[in-house]
């Protein structure tokens, strides 16, 4: 009995060896474990920009979604379910975190916080979108 127990326990750890899960979803996140959910072909989340819509427009993560701060909870409650995985950053992990914080209290379950924002994610390469520095101030 011993040796089908233990030849069960070989094969579940070959099978999730063979199948590994893309890294989960943490209160605090970096770049990083962000930009391995997205390599892994994360379809089930949803990155929030909770700065102003001007600094948006400029640059952002790809795909990100435009939310700012004061009108953050409205707009979620209106197109998100409470279980989504939800990734926020602002212009800075304070601004990140009270973001964070007003999703949660208004019963999101699944909420990060990216650290670093948008710069800690252009650090480590993370594609982004929008019409750029020049493009912005080339009209100045």
């Amino acid at each position: 009995m011993a040796d089908l127990e233990d030849n069960i326990q070989q094969i579940k750890e070959t099978i999730t060896q063979a199948f590994p899960k893309p890294p989960g979803l943490k209160e605090k996140s970096s770049a990083n474990a962000l930009k391995d959910r997205l390599d892994w072909g994360e379809p089930a989340l949803t990155i929030i920009d909770v700065r102003d819509r001007e600094a948006f427009n400029c640059e952002r993560i790809t795909g990100a979604m435009s939310m700012p701060l004061d009108e953050l909870v409205e707009q979620v409650r209106d197109s998100l379910e409470p279980v989504r995985d939800i990734y926020v950053y602002g212009e800075t992990d304070q601004q990140t975190a009270e973001a964070a914080s007003c999703l949660r209290e208004a019963g999101f379950r699944n909420v990060a916080e990216l650290e670093g924002g948008l710069p800690g994610w252009k650090a480590i390469s993370g594609p982004t979108e929008g019409q750029g520095f020049n493009a912005a101030f080339s009209d100045q």
